[in-house]
């Protein structure tokens, strides 16, 4: 019985995030402090339909609008959670619902994500009650340790799940989700690849940095080979390739420039290293982790090169940390590098705290609208979909939220989300577990406990 009521609660909110989407009516949010994610308009009005940002200004609602009084709030577009595993992850303990990794010998860099999101995983209202309305989510490599997308581990094994050796370097391809409710939140798949560096690569190599960008550049010529010789490659007439036809075959635009890789890495000295890996292979890169980020500002910002980084990193967890500081975030945006805030823990069950690491940075030194743009316009910017979302202009997704107060006080409360212009419950598993067991109805506690 006790068992059938838990499964009866989360039913139900299953129900509820697979409902359908209802005519999106024309809404305008009036009177509020709207953050556009570029700027700031006071006593702004934002007017939403169809799915998209209509207008963005200080006019009135248009006539025939469903008004929603904003005055005395914050008006701001959904935060994007960088680096997550949000949808690929249930509960990490538990392998079947832990979609992120992939330990086969035979697929590495071809390991797509999107193929194992789940629009109605219980981790997405939560996120969603924490403004989060868009997720890059990101594979975990093979060698990481479970429950943590493996960019916040430092420590690799280069062993898969099956206790085999890695293959290669690669974790596999990222992508782009919605938070909104429905049975599909795939907005782009394979919008990145990923892989470690620094420790955490030299571990997968065979423990030493040497070792893994001698492989690395192996596996660029190996993957410009194949693609130059396709015809010979199936007619066996071309050396034998360390890597399957589907891995060669997703390292391509990685090869080519045209896809960005991920490259996990957190010491000064790698960063440099990684820099200048991208810049004779002609490499599009993203740095992830970036610890040590401030020692090397200025030469991240002269490659051009974007950072996705956890603003609270501060304590040295082994040698390639040891110069971790809270003003990181500061020192980087200072230098003129692109800067993406990431939530804690993987950014799956913590997603939430996105916000309260943006205003942890704003604490240390990190301009206020510096920080909201590190959490909507420049994930969107950094993983090509500029425009589209993270941003109150028009002809942007309407992923929108109303708070109660400022966005980055813990104790702001997010009263109305929107993700594509459809209104979400504001609400989640543990809400509706919350208000059965406090209201003491039928069938709020089982028989046992009334005895």
């Amino acid at each position: 019985m006790r068992l059938k009521s838990l499964i009866l609660g989360a039913a139900s909110l299953v129900a509820l995030a697979a409902s359908p989407a209802v005519a999106q009516e024309l809404t305008a949010i009036t009177g509020g402090r709207v953050l556009t994610g570029t700027g700031v308009i006071e006593n702004g009005t934002v007017v939403i339909q169809n799915g998209r940002v209509v207008s963005v200004g200080t006019g009135a609602a248009p006539s025939g609008a469903r008004v929603i009084d904003a005055r005395g709030k914050v008006v701001a577009p959904g935060f994007v959670a960088v680096d997550s595993g949000l949808g690929g992850s249930e509960i990490s303990s538990v392998g079947g619902s832990d979609d992120l990794s992939n330990g086969a010998n035979t697929i590495s860099a071809a390991f797509d994500v999107s193929y194992g999101l789940d629009p109605w995983s219980f981790t997405l209202p939560v996120a969603r009650l924490g403004g989060i309305t868009r997720a890059i989510v990101v594979p975990n490599h093979p060698g990481s340790s479970g429950g943590h997308n493996h960019q916040d581990d430092s420590d690799f094994a280069g062993v898969g799940h099956a206790g085999l050796q890695s293959p290669s370097l690669f974790a596999g391809q990222a992508a782009v989700i919605h938070l909104g409710s429905g049975n599909d939140i795939l907005v782009k798949p394979r919008v990145a690849q990923v892989a470690p560096f620094g420790e955490a690569g030299a571990g997968v190599a065979g423990g030493a940095r040497g070792a893994e960008f001698t492989q690395f550049r192996e596996t660029l010529t190996e993957v410009r080979l194949y693609a130059r010789n396709r015809a010979a490659y199936d007619r066996g007439a071309i050396r034998d390739l360390s890597l399957s036809r589907a891995d060669l075959e997703a390292l391509i635009p990685v090869a080519n420039g045209t896809m960005p890789l991920i490259v996990t890495v957190r010491r000064a000295a790698d960063i440099q290293q990684v820099l200048r890996l991208a810049k004779e292979e002609g490499l599009k890169i993203i740095i992830d982790g970036a610890e040590e980020g401030w020692m090397v500002a200025d030469q991240i910002a002269a490659a051009g090169v974007p950072v996705l980084l956890n603003p609270i990193s501060n304590l040295p967890g082994n040698l390639e940390t040891r110069g971790a500081r809270m003003q990181n975030a500061a020192a980087l945006d200072a230098a003129g590098v692109v800067i993406a805030i990431k939530g804690n823990e993987g950014s799956i069950h913590r997603a939430r705290e996105t916000r309260y690491n943006a205003g942890n940075a704003v604490s240390h030194g990190l301009p206020y609208e510096a920080a909201i743009e590190a959490i909507t316009v420049n994930p969107a910017k950094i993983f090509g979909m500029a425009g589209q979302f993270g941003e109150l202009r028009p002809g942007a997704a309407a992923d929108v939220v109303v708070w109660s107060g400022d966005p980055l006080e813990p104790l702001s409360l997010a009263e109305h989300i929107w993700v594509n212009g459809q209104e979400q419950a504001p609400t989640s598993r543990q809400f509706l577990l919350r208000d059965r067991y406090r209201s003491g109805g039928e069938g709020a506690m089982p028989p046992a406990y009334g005895r």
